[in-house]
């Protein structure tokens, strides 16, 4: 199949799942709103890249497969993520007394400032999701932005937030592959990733692509989703885990930070900052509202986040999501 015709039937595909004006919708409306035989479709479409197994011919398949695979992900989870996380998809860092909004929003703007990102730049947000991060650097720094997405759905609310929020002359969002960018070679003052190129097959792939689009002395900033240096490929109980951290995010091979490393390097990147935020012994873990354990709460708006996302909250969630299914409400 082209790529042009899979993109049409990606298309046509995300209308009949999500129907008309679904954009604006969110939370449960969002989640009940869709097509129930697309739905299954969707999930079915998914769910065939993962079989339990771990040796190379099936990770061969997710890598081979991973455009239409992030795709159908993305139609499954977008609503949840939105529903139970906010609109800007990735972890982020606490610091004590800081919500968890302000923390995100601060996630961002850091990277924003450690790249350089100033007034009138142009910059490439890879993987730009619903455009959560892309509205906060716009805020905060005044520069222009192109978000680049596989997902027709993610598309529609990106523009859909740009407008409601009157940023729609700073930014624009647009469908494509990362791995085979279709921008004109150096067009861009500064390109950012966050947890995005996680779902890359091939780290020197997406890499090379951002490369070419940067221009010369331009800086790209990423927050790259990798297993440590102690992560051993032939260890049973370490590849269990980064296929369940596969399974769980759509994502086809969780790669190391050594391999992420030279594969920028290898495109032509000096690399000046390196370094793991997840290894910093704060007092709040950067996986807080994954946990159950109300002491890392730090302010009343947290409260309903944290409980949507603690184990209590998604059994909660799963629970009524099956009873609307079994009535018919939801499909």
């Amino acid at each position: 199949m082209s790529e042009s015709e899979l993109r049409q039937r990606q298309a046509e595909f995300t209308k009949e799942l999500h129907g008309e004006g679904a954009e604006s919708r969110t939370g449960l409306t969002a989640l009940l709103s869709k097509n129930r035989n697309a739905q299954r479709e969707a999930v079915s479409k998914y769910l065939r890249h993962w079989d339990g197994k771990t040796d190379k011919e099936a990770e061969d398949r997710r890598l081979e497969d991973y455009n239409e695979a992030t795709h159908s992900y993305y139609n499954v989870v977008t609503d949840f993520y939105e529903y139970g996380w906010g609109s800007s998809f990735h972890f982020s860092r606490f610091y004590k007394g800081e919500n968890f909004q302000a923390a995100m929003a601060r996630h961002e703007q850091y990277l924003a400032y450690m790249a350089g990102i100033k007034k009138g730049d142009l910059v490439l947000d890879v993987g730009c999701g619903v455009g959560g991060p892309a509205r906060t650097i716009a805020r905060f720094t005044g520069c222009n932005i192109i978000g680049l997405n596989n997902n027709d759905y993610q598309i529609q609310k990106a523009k859909y937030y740009a407008k409601k929020y009157n940023l729609q002359d700073h930014m624009d969002f647009v469908k494509g592959d990362f791995m085979n960018m279709e921008f004109e070679p150096n067009s861009f003052d500064k390109v950012y990733a966050i947890e995005a190129t996680c779902h890359a097959p091939k780290l020197e792939g997406v890499y090379g692509e951002i490369y070419k689009v940067l221009k010369p002395g331009g800086t790209f900033a990423v927050y790259e989703w990798v297993m440590t240096e102690n992560y051993d490929e032939n260890n049973e109980e370490h590849r269990k885990i980064a296929y369940e951290i596969e399974l769980g995010d759509g994502i086809p091979k969780m790669f190391t930070v050594d391999v992420a490393k030279q594969a920028l390097k290898n495109v032509g990147f000096e690399v000046e900052v390196s370094k793991d935020l997840a290894d910093e012994d704060d007092e709040i873990p950067w996986y807080y509202p994954l946990t159950g354990e109300w002491k890392y709460v730090q302010s009343l708006s947290d409260i309903a986040t944290f409980f949507r996302t603690s184990y209590f909250g998604r059994k909660f969630t799963n629970c009524m999501v099956s009873i609307m299914e079994k009535v018919g409400v939801a499909p």
